[in-house]
């Protein structure tokens, strides 16, 4: 017996319907918004806007010492920090708008925003 014959119509249905919300939750969650700059804060004051299409290495003084973040490719990442258990650098490169790495300890950060931004702030 071939199965095509226990489909019924509404089955159909069902499963275009299925492949639709595949379809939109993929382009949902991978096709965000492009980011087009890395915000690098240090004690809560916007330290550097650095463009995203430029290659940069930049460091900001925090509390316990100086923190290195590293633009290249679209991308950024902090590259070195003094804070005790490397989150921040552990977290690797950001690449959506949205994406941040807080160093706490040290009190500094870098963020990627896009054209429209989808925070108004993020306190810790």
């Amino acid at each position: 017996m071939r199965w095509g014959v226990l489909v019924r119509p509404g089955d159909w249905l069902i499963i275009l319907l299925a492949i639709l919300v595949c379809i939109a939750c993929a382009r949902w969650c991978w096709f965000r918004e492009v980011p087009d700059r890395a915000l690098v804060r240090a004690s809560g004051q916007l330290v550097a806007e650095l463009p995203l299409n430029q290659d940069h290495v930049i460091s900001a003084m925090g509390p316990l010492g100086e923190t290195v973040i590293e633009v290249r490719a679209g991308q950024a990442r902090v590259q070195r920090d003094p804070s005790p258990r490397q989150y921040c650098v552990l977290q690797g490169w950001l690449s959506r708008a949205g994406q941040i790495a807080l160093c706490l300890p040290n009190q500094t950060s870098v963020e990627l925003s896009g054209p429209r931004r989808r925070y108004d702030s993020l306190s810790y």
